[in-house]
């Protein structure tokens, strides 16, 4: 049985500038695997290629369905949530109107997993400030926003790139929680995360990438106990 998601060979660009180099990686149902490496590895551009944000070609396919050709909303509508590293909230939209935007349509073939209730319960602060503008939240409650927002589209596969960045401590713990229990009601995730103590927290498998290339790919005890691929790719101890 093929993985949930299925990469091959994947290559991608940004302008003339190639960014992945033949990227071959595989996520099963309710797997949640994180992604690291340093800044500039390729990482977000891989999540940018699933979303097909960016010119690719490889081999790229989904639940058994090639994504290639397809555009964003359509591979958003076959079940990946995306919530990119920089938010991407509608500043001029309330966060009740932000979240009704995510709201997946009625064909999956099944009930939603996720209702509004789940995203409140989840993140209370977005209940309290439902009315106000999203453009006016702080950082930490724009994150929240963007990752209520994508639950609600009922994905199968989150691809979610550098959910603590310049979160603080606390609000951080708000997002891991939500995180797990995502993780715990079977949604897969692809976690592009630079803290590797949020890594182990919630993954399962660790991929590691460097120069646009997957160097590492194993389990996350595996991973753990390699301190020279820890050392040359992320420079850790």
């Amino acid at each position: 049985m093929s993985a949930l998601l299925d990469i091959r060979g994947l290559n991608a660009w940004y302008g003339a500038s190639q960014a992945l180099h033949g990227v071959t990686l595989g996520i099963e149902a309710g797997e949640v695997l994180a992604l690291v490496g340093r800044n500039g590895s390729g990482r977000s551009t891989l999540a940018r290629a699933i979303m097909g944000l960016v010119r690719s070609e490889g081999e790229l396919r989904f639940a058994g369905r090639a994504l290639g050709g397809l555009r964003t909303f359509e591979i958003a509508r076959l079940g990946i949530g995306y919530v990119p590293e920089h938010r991407d909230v509608f500043p001029a939209l309330s966060v009740h109107e932000n979240l009704q935007l995510g709201v997946a349509p009625g064909d999956r073939g099944r009930a939603p997993r996720f209702t509004f209730d789940d995203a409140y319960t989840l993140f209370p602060v977005l209940r309290e400030r439902r009315r106000t503008r999203a453009g006016a939240l702080s950082g930490g409650e724009q994150q929240m926003l963007t990752l209520a927002r994508a639950l609600l589209g009922d994905p199968d596969l989150l691809v979610i790139d550098e959910p603590g960045e310049g979160l603080a401590s606390l609000v951080m713990e708000q997002v891991s929680r939500c995180l797990r229990t995502l993780r715990d009601r079977g949604v897969a995730m692809l976690l592009i995360e630079q803290r590797l103590v949020i890594a182990q927290d919630i993954a399962s498998r660790v991929a590691v990438m460097g120069h646009g290339e997957v160097v590492f790919d194993g389990a996350l005890a595996s991973f753990l106990q390699r301190t020279d691929v820890m050392r040359e790719w992320l420079g850790v101890g």
